[in-house]
């Protein structure tokens, strides 16, 4: 089993002003050579933005991109002519392939809206650009992991172009579990949103974050009330 670790005093941070933002991985004007990347998983990205402002118009090609507001909303708009509010609550995603140009502002004149963005290398290039999101609360599971993302549109969740599963778990203290990995050659990367776990022989705290692999299952326990976010991904 290899293990990584990165607390969340370690991350890169830049405040903007409108925009407070951690990276988990290099990104923008922070780079670090130890941290670019953990197999697929590319981006990790905490982002505050402050209200009414965003991101304007810009370009994406050959990504995979998930968005979890964690509170507030996000008015989202594309070159697909798609055009809503990603709510907290609800989970995005969007298949860059051949190149797309949106936008992502508050949708909120008066509060901050948090947010992870999420980026995976696709496991094939230049396909048709796609869209979708869908609630969270249509497939939430109290008190356990449950599946937020796959490679496959028919199974729970959304997908996307690579071999690569996410869960997410709203945990009480105390909770015990065991994440099973489901691909070849796959790691799982933890995130935790809120709380506290212990994992390998590990503590992590708020917005921590522990790669792992070479390893089939891994063991997962809480101290206290944790919102949680299993990335698992080809290395």
């Amino acid at each position: 089993m290899k293990t990584i670790i990165h607390k969340a005093e370690s991350r890169g941070h830049i405040n903007h002003g409108w925009l407070d933002t951690y990276h988990t991985f290099s990104f923008a004007n922070y780079y670090d050579p130890e941290r670019v990347h953990f197999g697929t998983l590319r981006v990790i990205n905490d982002d505050t933005i402050a209200a009414g402002e965003g991101f304007g118009q810009h370009p994406h090609d050959n990504m995979e991109i998930i968005t979890i507001p964690l509170y507030g909303d996000l008015e989202h708009k594309d070159s697909m002519g798609n055009h809503g509010i990603i709510h907290h609550g609800d989970i995005q995603v969007m298949s860059a392939g051949t190149g797309i140009f949106h936008s992502e502002f508050n949708a909120n004149k008066e509060i901050a809206t948090q947010l992870l963005q999420i980026w995976v290398f696709p496991d094939k290039k230049n396909v048709t650009p796609r869209y979708d999101q869908i609630s969270l609360a249509d497939i939430a599971k109290s008190n356990g992991l449950y599946q937020i993302l796959s490679p496959n549109a028919n199974e729970a969740g959304v997908w996307i172009h690579q071999q690569a599963w996410f869960h997410l778990g709203e945990l009480s203290e105390g909770w015990t579990g065991t994440y099973s990995l489901k691909g070849q050659n796959t790691g799982v990367y933890l995130f935790v949103i809120e709380g506290n776990i212990t994992v390998v022989g590990q503590t992590l705290n708020r917005r921590d974050g522990i790669g792992i692999s070479e390893t089939n299952a891994i063991d997962i326990s809480t101290t206290s009330q944790t919102q949680l976010l299993i990335m698992e991904v080809p290395m």
